[in-house]
């Protein structure tokens, strides 16, 4: 199984800085973040499915225009995967005519661009020989996180999406079996502790308490980071101490397992 990143920063700003989207193979992201803007179309039309781990715009910016580019272009609808309250939220307020059209309807309800599927905590989305399973995540909109697993090799890759402290998110994580690769974010720098709590984020500080609660030892991949603090948030995590070492992700990365 191969994962590239196609962004894996909290904001934009050249050099890199794409919002959040993980590709897994050739048809299938997790977020849809600005990242996916540099795919070409011949890749966009590959991917058949969507997971969204909540609905905030730095992680589904591109999923209404990349519907837009290739939705004619495909013989089956693309399948957008979210818990029934992200859904909801999307629906409401992404495709419903005023901010973009619903592709759900479009050409017609029997032969949409677009289709919906809710997901559940635990449930895992079977998929040829590989699973998207939800994780827990605590954030200021409903969120999720998701495992990542292939079968043919038994490994699997847990991404926390964005969250804060969450213990139901380490006892899920501890119990996946052989876990290769842990993302989880660090949005602020130390300085913004009380932001990050307030906004249910994490900075470094608080992401090394929370690894304390990590049982296995994959390695820890820091994402969503600002821009703008990108080089302070860089430095407090190799300073900090404890075993597992997290180092920081950048865009264009590839993981296999």
């Amino acid at each position: 199984m191969r994962v590239e990143i196609l962004g894996c920063s909290g904001g934009i700003g050249g050099n890199g800085m794409r919002t959040t989207s993980l590709l897994i193979d050739d048809d299938i992201l997790i977020d849809a973040g600005t990242g996916v803007g540099d795919l070409s179309l011949a890749r966009l039309v590959k991917i058949d499915h969507v997971f969204i781990t909540h609905a905030h715009l730095d992680h589904i910016a591109c999923l209404p225009l990349m519907i837009d580019s290739v939705g004619d272009m495909r013989s089956t609808p693309l399948t957008m995967h979210a818990s029934a309250t992200t859904m909801e939220i999307i629906r409401k307020h992404i495709f419903n005519w005023h901010i973009w059209p619903d592709f759900s309807v479009i050409p017609d309800a029997q032969r949409p661009f677009l289709r919906f599927a809710t997901v559940e905590p635990g449930q895992a989305v079977q998929l040829g020989q590989r699973s998207i399973t939800p994780l827990p995540a605590a954030h200021t909109v409903p969120a999720v996180g998701y495992q990542v697993r292939n079968h043919a090799s038994g490994a699997s890759l847990a991404f926390s999406g964005d969250t804060c402290r969450c213990a139901p998110l380490w006892e899920a994580v501890n119990r996946i079996d052989q876990l290769r690769y842990l993302i989880i974010e660090a949005a602020f720098a130390n300085r913004d502790r009380e932001l990050a709590l307030l906004s249910k984020h994490l900075c470094p500080s608080l992401l090394l308490e929370e690894l304390q609660h990590l049982q296995g030892h994959p390695e820890v991949l820091i994402t969503h980071a600002k821009p703008g603090q990108l080089e302070e948030i860089a430095a407090e995590i190799a300073a900090g101490s404890g075993p597992h070492h997290p180092r920081m992700l950048a865009t264009g990365t590839i993981l296999e397992f």
